[in-house]
């Protein structure tokens, strides 16, 4: 990690590209180690930075970044569905999931994508080794991280995904976040979940790291689980899943190709996925 400081610190002078992550908190926020491995790694003069904004202060923070000059910047929780709401241009995805987790500095202002629908594509296709086409996934909860894998796998055609959530009346948002695609998604109570019998399961609740129990349904060695948590790195779930003789997967590649696609749409050019990873894996461990 020393050297790790070092090569940061003599390569960021007056000349550097400055990029960052908003969030509340963002203090153990990983992506800070992620990017700025990845300009080392191409010997980019680019800095990424932490920037705790508190909730009410948002818009305040937006347009700071252009005054500053930031290329762009990450958007972490609690702030990515107000971040769609205050930008006036935003990407297909982020448009139709109402989150934004990457802004790009424009000379037209700020405009806003989201990484997490094709971020959890390529985890999918690269990773796991799962074809989404014509299968059929659970995925637990509703939120933003659940959206996009919905979207991910509607847009892979997927056949079904039954969504379990604790209230199914709230699912308004969910269903934008596919509307027009042929997948047929069925919403149910939260503990109704293991009455399935998927090929995928998504659990993109905060549920599980500290042992609390999932409505799964029956797991076998041709199912594939994916845990979006990454703390801790081996959650009970994918315990659970690999004793069922499933493939299991925690929820580093998600972050890892979303963070990737980021530095993509700043930099214009290929991240250095294996050195991120790496970094990651080292700061997990």
């Amino acid at each position: 990690m020393a050297d790790f400081e070092e090569r940061w610190r003599s390569r960021v002078g007056g000349s550097a590209r400055t990029v960052g992550v908003i969030g509340w908190p963002v203090e153990e926020s990983l992506s800070p180690l992620i990017h700025n491995t990845a300009f080392i790694a191409l010997g980019l003069e680019w800095v990424y930075v932490p920037l705790p904004v508190e909730p009410g202060r948002l818009s305040d923070a937006l347009a700071g970044l252009t005054a500053l000059g930031f290329a762009g910047a990450n958007v972490t929780m609690p702030h990515k569905t107000e971040t769609a709401d205050l930008i006036g241009e935003l990407s297909e995805d982020a448009a139709r999931l109402r989150a934004v987790n990457t802004l790009v500095t424009t000379p037209a202002g700020l405009v806003g994508h989201n990484t997490d629908a094709p971020g959890f594509e390529r985890f999918l296709s690269e990773d796991a080794g799962f074809d989404a086409a014509g299968r059929t996934a659970v995925l637990l909860g509703g939120g933003g991280a659940a959206r996009a894998c919905a979207l991910a796998l509607a847009r892979s055609g997927a056949a079904e995904i039954v969504v379990a959530l604790r209230d199914p009346a709230k699912s308004d948002e969910l269903r934008s976040s596919v509307s027009g695609y042929e997948t047929e998604l069925h919403v149910v109570a939260f503990d109704d979940a293991a009455e399935s019998e998927p090929d995928l399961v998504v659990n993109a609740t905060p549920l599980g790291s500290d042992g609390e129990q999932l409505p799964l349904p029956r797991l076998t060695p041709e199912t594939t689980v994916v845990d979006l948590l990454y703390r801790p790195t081996v959650t009970p779930l994918q315990v659970t899943a690999k004793e069922a003789g499933a493939a299991a997967f925690g929820g580093l590649g998600l972050l890892l190709h979303q963070a990737a696609l980021s530095f993509e749409l700043w930099t214009g050019q290929p991240a250095p996925l294996a050195a991120m990873s790496a970094a990651a894996l080292a700061a997990l461990s």
